[in-house]
């Protein structure tokens, strides 16, 4: 898994990780599109389980460049990033955009997948 995601582990509380969350990923352009609240969702119907939170971000600068080059990149829009408690710690993990473009090695999006990857890395970094 570490090639296909880049993982950041936090003392923080998934939580307190989605505030800051919300706050800083506007600085760097991207807007929350969702929150799913898997821990939530599964509770009502009698499943327990550790919290476990999805968030999808949204650039729409990079989501229209994305698509001008292949519009199959809509497949794996938007980027996620999972938000999990691991006992004393959470773990921050982002399926790597970067591999959007091994997946569709014809569409040219190396460099804007490697550009997406790094600001949505230095969000992670920024809250842990």
């Amino acid at each position: 898994m570490e090639n296909m995601a880049y993982v950041v582990e936090s003392k923080r509380s998934v939580a307190e990780l989605g505030r800051l969350m919300e706050e800083t990923a506007p600085k760097h352009n991207f807007r929350i599109l969702a929150v799913h609240d898997v821990q939530e969702t599964l509770g009502e119907k009698g499943f327990k389980i550790e919290p476990l939170r999805i968030y999808e971000l949204c650039n729409a600068g990079f989501a229209y460049k994305a698509l001008q080059s292949d519009v199959n990149v809509a497949m794996f829009m938007p980027c996620k990033i999972v938000l999990r408690q691991d006992n004393d710690k959470t773990t921050m993990t982002l399926v790597r955009p970067s591999m959007i473009s091994q997946m569709l090695p014809e569409s040219g999006l190396e460099d804007l997948a490697a550009k997406v990857e790094k600001q949505m890395a230095e969000i992670m970094n920024e809250i842990k």
